[in-house]
C-alpha cells in the first residue's frame, strides 16, 4: 500500500482544488443563466425561442460580474468562519494539554515523530465514535475527536486514529474536501434563489395578467424546459464532485496511520469499534464526509465516499500485515471491573482466613523459636 505523504496523491489534491474552484463558478454561471432564462419568459412568455435565449444572455452579461463576486464572498466566508460553522453544527470546542493532557499528549507525539505543525485539537461532545480534519492551510488545520471516541478507545487506538487524520492534513485531502463543501453550499444557495425568483415572478405575472399566460407559445415552454434542464444539470454535477473525492485517500490515510504508529492492530481495532457507531446526530452529510468513517447502507452506498470498515481492514491485513479481531463491542460501564469496598470492620482488622496468601509477618509469632533466620 502507498505510503504516508504520497507525493502523487498530494499533487493530485492540489490539481483537483484549483479544478473545484474553476467548477464552481462554471456552475454559479449556468445557474445564472438559467434563471435569467426563466425570468424572460415569465416577462415575455409569447416571444420566439432564439429571442429568448438572447434576451437571457444579455441579461447574464449584467448579472455575471454580481455572480462572480457574490461567490467570491462566499469562498471567503467559508475561508474565515468555515470552522466555526463546523464547530457550532457538531458542538465542538478547542481544548489545552491542561484540559485534555491524554490526547494531547498523544497528538504532539506524532506530530514531533514525524517533523510535522502541531494543529489544533477539539473535542465535540457527541457519544458517536468519530473523529475528523478540517482546514485550508497549516494556520487552521484541526483535529476533531468526540467524547464516545475517547471513552471507548484506549491509546494506541485513539493514536491511530490521529494518525488517521494527520495523514489526511498532510495528503492535502482536507482542503479538497472542505472545498467541495463550500461549493455545494454554493450551488444549493443558487439553485433556491433562482427557483424562488422564478415562482414568484410566475405566480405575480398570472395575477397581474392571466391573458399573456395562455399566450405562451412553444417557444416559452421549450425555454423553460432549458432552464430547468441547466439547473438539474448544475446540482448534478454538483454531486459528482464528490465523486471526485477519491475513496482511496481513506485507504492512503489508513496506512499513513499504520506507518506513523507502527500498529496496523490498533488501526484495525480502532476501526471495528468505530464501525456502525460513528454517525453524528447534528451532523450534515457534507461533514460526515470529513469523518474518519460514514456509515450507509442499501442505495445511499453508491453516493458514498468511504469504503466499507471490512475492506478498509482487508487492505489493511493483508498490505500491513494486521489481524482482524472481526466486530468489536464496545464496553459500558457494567463491564468494566469494579474495586471492592474496604471491609467494614476497617484496616485494622485481622486478616481473612484461608485467604490463599501466604502468612508472612513482620516478626515471627509469639511462643516460637523463631527459626534459623539471618538473626538467629
Amino acid at each position: 500500500m502507498a505510503a504516508y505523504g504520497l507525493y502523487t496523491h498530494i499533487q493530485s489534491n492540489k490539481r483537483r482544488s484549483v479544478a473545484l474552484l474553476i467548477g464552481l463558478f462554471f456552475l454559479v454561471y449556468v445557474l445564472v443563466f438559467a434563471g435569467a432564462l426563466l425570468a424572460e419568459t415569465v416577462s415575455l412568455g409569447d416571444a420566439p425561442l432564439d429571442y429568448l435565449v438572447q434576451a437571457a444572455f444579455y441579461d447574464f452579461v449584467l448579472a455575471a460580474p454580481f455572480a462572480t463576486i457574490g461567490a467570491i464572498l462566499w469562498i471567503l466566508i467559508a475561508y474565515k468562519f468555515h470552522q466555526k460553522m463546523i464547530d457550532a453544527m457538531t458542538g465542538s470546542s478547542p481544548v489545552t494539554r491542561e484540559e485534555e493532557p491524554r490526547l494531547y499528549n498523544l497528538l504532539e507525539n506524532l506530530c514531533i515523530s514525524r517533523g510535522i505543525a502541531m494543529p489544533k485539537l477539539r473535542i465535540a461532545d457527541d457519544d458517536a465514535l468519530n473523529a475528523f480534519a478540517t482546514g485550508l492551510n497549516e494556520r487552521q488545520y484541526s483535529i476533531t475527536v468526540t467524547r464516545g471516541l475517547i471513552s471507548a478507545l484506549n491509546d494506541q487506538e485513539i493514536e491511530a486514529v490521529l494518525g488517521h487524520e494527520l495523514t489526511h492534513i498532510r495528503n492535502g485531502d482536507v482542503r479538497l474536501l472542505v472545498i467541495a463543501v463550500v461549493i455545494a453550499g454554493v450551488i444549493s444557495f443558487f439553485g433556491e434563489m433562482v427557483f424562488r425568483i422564478f415562482f414568484q415572478n410566475a405566480f405575480y405575472g398570472r395575477r397581474s395578467s392571466s391573458s399573456s399566460s395562455d399566450k405562451k407559445g412553444g417557444g416559452a415552454f421549450i425555454a423553460i424546459a432549458i432552464a430547468i434542464a441547466l439547473i438539474v444539470v448544475a446540482w448534478i454535477l454538483s454531486i459528482v464532485i464528490r465523486f471526485a473525492l477519491s475513496r482511496s485517500r481513506e485507504y492512503l490515510a489508513d496506512s499513513g496511520a499504520v506507518e506513523l504508529t507502527k500498529n496496523p492492530d490498533a488501526m484495525i481495532s480502532a476501526l471495528r469499534k468505530i464501525e456502525n457507531r460513528g454517525e453524528l446526530a447534528s451532523a450534515n452529510s457534507a461533514v460526515m464526509e470529513m469523518c474518519i468513517d460514514n456509515p450507509r447502507s442499501g442505495f445511499a452506498d453508491i453516493f458514498a465516499t468511504h469504503p466499507s470498515v471490512d475492506k478498509r481492514v482487508q487492505a489493511l491485513v493483508k498490505f500491513a500485515g494486521g489481524h482482524d479481531p472481526g466486530p468489536l463491542a464496545i464496553e459500558g460501564p457494567a463491564d468494566n471491573p469494579q474495586i471492592e469496598p474496604p471491609p467494614a470492620d476497617g484496616p485494622w482488622a485481622d486478616p481473612p482466613q484461608n485467604s490463599g496468601k501466604p502468612f508472612l509477618p513482620s516478626e515471627p509469632p509469639l511462643g516460637s523459636s523463631g527459626g534459623k533466620g539471618p538473626w538467629g
